[in-house]
């Protein structure tokens, strides 16, 4: 069962507070009842934000609590669709006032007078009419039942104050406190690990400023972090080395007071009295260490708050040259904070060492000498734990005693998210993870649910979804989307939650637990198909669906996709494709049935054998991101050039297309274009230049008299990366190149592919290019 992080819903509902004072919504806020409804929705919006709190820590025993949560995500959802319907028809009416009078249209008085209509003035078409009216009767029913939630918020639920830092206060599983000792002979596959940390211990070596140095232990939780420590802490040769050895189980809070009695307490018990205050405390403990050479295990830290840490550190400095600080930890905030002088990132056991793991805690032996059945059965429930020494332990600890295949098969066959928590650490302690997360990477992280487990993704890759989804919407100081995503992914990779991928060093990869973590984190709001799932290609879906994914099949029709292509809230439609060497087909049937999902904003058809969209297309206003990349697409259809929110168009390795809409300037929103090896691609269409907010452009193809020229790029500022021109004989006038002003371009590389089209006179003598950055000249 999962819970709606509180979080995650406070940051839903600032996002519908912000929209409601935007300025795409000017236009309909001079409606003097849509506007006494906004000010409602402020209203009964600040009300709940003052019980979210409250409800967070009431969700998991009160089933009346958690249905309210579920209500109103629901209608946070609906109501900023409702919002986004709003900007969306505003937009298309600026639009319209600035478009050109058509060429039957009488003179420049008509264009005149036009200017001078005042925007609400378009509101008297029966186009206009119809939609108000519409849109009249949604707002109607978001406030209806916004406050049937407030009136079941009364009864439910007390004014708190909503947490600004984003940890909730989910139980999230009472663990006992670690300890010192530990079982060597229960230990494998740690030896190297722990000869490089007691190298390090032994080293007398220590930074000035301080007198002591940090080595901090990292991975994500549940490899063996505390394990590792603990080795190292009971070595004979660490023992002899320091004089004073203090073990300190911090946990995620760090209580300056706390943990500097829990370090007294261990060192010197008989110094220790209730009556001691902080500065007495410190006092004590640097009268202790003072002069001596320490050892101070502080293990499972979260805190990032420097002057937090440099309030503990105080009385370590007294202790003498060589003294040591190790800390575990998940998040490199930490080791960052403590200013490390080492940071030792703990990987995963090999599946051998995670059997021995597995066969010591569950039949107490040392060695692989079991019957052959239950080897063949433990070896595929070790792949389940991926290299997590806690996972293995803890199932082998399920099994401690049991010779029964049954049994074996059956924990094979567990979900372990389904496990009891009292028989399963494995659980809280990837879920504390989740729970200390900031509440906009909640929803970051729950988004990874929809990628199957194993499956490397690039970094730009998802920062393109987030954005759609418009997870990356709120202001963070003037910073781009793109910026914030980038720093969003290296949060969760210094938190542990992801990995670069051992494949490829540019991707990043989810340790599967992790991926059950991010599924279970989800909810019902997010749904991912299977592969070899038959039995879920007939589901039934929950209208609360918002986003969907699975795997391309060799041929996904009505069997696998109509059910989910029923769910009209649905935001996310994305197949995954795992081989690009794989033909895809997908049933014409089904995709004119997707294109009648009004609300998609994400929907990708990428990999599949298709060489037309339907013109339905235009459908989808609410539309973000559309992939067609690999796909053998000839034409896109000219209604895309109505989808104003588009921020994001792939066409990678569309080799067959030849042409883009006829006009694209009302995409006004479009940030990337990616359309590299589209080498059929006729022209860029007119009026190209009109997409200002333009980041990233592949390839951008010069026309002939009814497409783009090169001046056209003199608007696109923004632009960075790598820009590919082709078709430069199609250019008339010299000007037309220093027009595009390329030179004032940031971050930008240009390769040019028009050498080959240059044909001197064979009488030319002499001829100079000057700035050319390739390898070779053409013959």
């Amino acid at each position: 069962m999962s819970f709606i992080g509180e979080a995650v819903l406070t940051v839903s509902v600032e996002l519908l507070i912000e929209k409601l004072a935007s300025e795409g919504l000017e236009l309909f806020t001079r409606h003097e009842k849509l506007r006494a409804d906004f000010i409602k929705w402020k209203g009964m919006l600040e009300m709940i934000q003052a019980v979210l709190a409250d409800a967070e820590d009431r969700q998991t025993k009160d089933k009346a609590v958690k249905k309210w949560l579920d209500n109103l995500q629901n209608l946070a959802y609906d109501a900023e669709d409702v919002l986004d319907e709003l900007e969306t028809e505003a937009l298309r009416r600026e639009l319209l006032l600035q478009e050109p009078p058509a060429p039957y249209q009488p003179s420049t008085s008509t264009s005149k007078f036009r200017k001078i209509i005042p925007t609400c003035c378009t509101n008297f078409s029966p186009r206009s009419i119809q939609f108000e009216s519409k849109m009249v009767s949604k707002i109607e029913e978001v406030t209806a039942r916004l406050q049937s939630i407030i009136s079941t918020q009364k009864d439910l639920l007390t004014m708190k104050n909503v947490i600004s830092d984003g940890k909730s206060r989910i139980n999230v599983g009472q663990r006992l406190p670690t300890t010192s000792l530990v079982n060597e002979a229960e230990v494998y596959g740690r030896e190297k690990d722990k000869e490089a940390i007691v190298e390090l211990l032994l080293r007398d070596d220590s930074r000035a400023d301080d007198g002591f140095s940090v080595i901090s232990i990292k991975g994500l939780g549940g490899v063996g972090k505390t394990t590792l420590a603990q080795l190292v802490y009971q070595d004979d040769r660490v023992q002899r080395h320091f004089q004073i050895k203090s073990w300190t189980c911090v946990f995620e809070d760090f209580d300056v007071f706390r943990v500097s009695k829990l370090i007294l307490n261990s060192i010197a018990s008989d110094q220790c009295t209730d009556k001691d205050d902080l500065n007495l405390l410190q006092e004590k403990l640097k009268k202790q260490l003072s002069g001596k050479k320490f050892l101070v295990v502080l293990d499972d830290v979260w805190n990032e708050n420097y002057n937090s840490w440099r309030a503990l550190s105080c009385p370590f400095g007294a202790g003498a040259f060589g003294s040591k600080i190790v800390v575990t930890h998940r998040n490199q905030g930490v080791a960052e904070t403590m200013r490390a002088v080492s940071t030792k990132t703990l990987k995963e056991l090999s599946d051998d060492d995670c059997l021995r793991v597995l066969i010591q805690h569950s039949l107490g032996a040392r060695d692989f000498n079991i019957p052959q059945s239950l080897k063949e059965v433990a070896e595929k429930i070790v792949k389940k734990c991926k290299g997590l020494p806690l996972a293995a332990k803890t199932l082998g600890g399920l099994l401690r005693g049991k010779d029964d295949l049954n049994d074996w098969e059956f924990v094979l066959n567990a979900n372990i998210w389904d496990l009891q928590e009292d028989k399963c650490d494995i659980v809280p302690a990837l879920r504390v993870s989740y729970h200390f997360l900031p509440p906009q990477l909640k929803q970051c992280f729950a988004y990874f649910s929809l990628f199957p487990k194993d499956y490397d993704f690039q970094e730009e890759e998802i920062i393109l979804l987030w954005t759609a989804e418009g997870f990356l919407d709120q202001e963070y100081n003037g910073r781009k989307m793109e910026d914030l995503g980038r720093e969003f992914v290296r949060e969760l990779h210094s938190r542990s939650l992801v990995q670069q991928s051992s494949k490829n060093a540019s991707r990043f990869v989810m340790h599967d637990l992790i991926n059950d973590l991010s599924r279970w984190a989800a909810g019902e709001l997010y749904f991912r198909i299977e592969d070899t799932l038959a039995g879920e290609n007939r589901q039934k879906f929950s209208q609360s669906l918002r986003h969907f994914s699975y795997i391309h099949g060799e041929y996904d029709g009505k069997k696998r996709l109509k059910s989910v292509s029923d769910v009209e809230r649905l935001r996310t439609f994305l197949p995954v494709n795992l081989s690009d060497y794989r033909r895809n087909y997908l049933a014409w049937s089904v995709l004119q049935r997707l294109l009648n999902l009004p609300r998609l904003r994400v929907f990708s058809l990428h990999g599949y054998h298709i060489s037309k969209l339907p013109n339905e297309i235009g459908n989808l206003k609410h539309l973000r991101f559309l992939n067609l990349s690999r796909t053998n697409i000839q034409i896109l259809p000219e209604s895309i050039n109505s989808l104003y929110n588009l921020h994001t168009i792939l066409l990678e390795d569309c080799r067959r297309l030849k042409k883009l809409c006829k006009n694209m300037g009302n995409l006004m929103k479009l940030h990337h274009l990616r359309n590299p090896n589209v080498h059929s691609l006729e022209e860029m269409p007119k009026g190209f230049g009109k997409l200002t907010c333009l980041l990233t452009l592949s390839r951008f193809v010069v026309g002939k008299d009814s497409g783009s020229g090169l001046r056209e790029l003199k608007s696109l500022m923004h632009l960075q990366g790598t820009l590919q021109i082709s078709k430069l004989e199609n250019v008339k006038d010299v000007g037309d190149a220093s027009e595009a002003q390329l030179n004032t371009k940031p971050d930008f590389k240009i390769e040019i592919r028009v050498l080959d089209m240059l044909k001197p006179h064979q009488k030319l003598e002499e001829l100079t290019i000057a700035g050319y950055g390739g390898t070779k000249f053409p013959t």
